[in-house]
């Protein structure tokens, strides 16, 4: 992997002076650098992640050039791919501890044969509900959508999710307890 080299973190020339803002010359990167080196450090907060940064943001910026909208400020478009650069690192290193919680979780403690019969019974319970209560549960519950996305998905008021998954989960209550047959969806005229 190529390592920059420290830039002074002062701006003898700003980049009025040095080409024109809407090209992507030598001049306009190397006064562009140390500032944004100083930013993904600020991000990073380790030298080394900055570099590797600053370096990721260089090389998608040279790739995607002719790409580039004619208009704009190249400063701006590098300071936009950069923190976008980082978002996405960021992303990448909580899906990675994830997986790995996950596989260190599987290895760790084989359920019980106690635990399994709880969780077939509950999921035999879940498909006893009526199809518009299991999704509306699989939505918030599982997949950990939020009562507004679900009332956009469904184009409802956000107080009819909240309702709906009120008695979704009451019914799932009851019919876990033994309470209940068959789980019922009321229907307003």
């Amino acid at each position: 992997m190529i390592r920059l080299a420290r830039m002074p973190t002062h701006d003898p020339v700003s980049i009025d002076d040095a080409a024109p803002a809407d090209e992507l010359s030598d001049a306009v990167l190397r006064q562009l650098l140390p500032r944004l080196r100083r930013f993904a450090l600020r991000l990073a907060r380790d030298p080394v992640s900055a570099d590797d940064l600053v370096q990721s943001t260089l090389e998608r910026a040279l790739t995607r050039w002719p790409g580039r909208r004619p208009q704009g400020d190249v400063r701006a478009w590098l300071f936009t791919i950069l923190y976008r650069q980082f978002l996405d690192s960021q992303r990448r290193t909580r899906r990675y501890a994830r997986l790995l919680d996950w596989f260190a979780g599987a290895d760790a403690a084989a359920p019980s044969a106690e635990r399994e019969a709880i969780a077939r019974s509950s999921l035999d319970v879940f498909e006893r509900l009526p199809e518009a209560q299991r999704t509306l549960l699989w939505l918030v519950c599982v997949e950990g959508l939020s009562y507004k996305a679900v009332a956009d998905l469904f184009d409802v008021p956000l107080g009819t999710v909240m309702s709906r998954l009120s008695r979704a989960r009451s019914a799932l209550r009851d019919l876990h307890e033994g309470q209940g047959g068959e789980a019922r969806l009321r229907i307003l005229k």
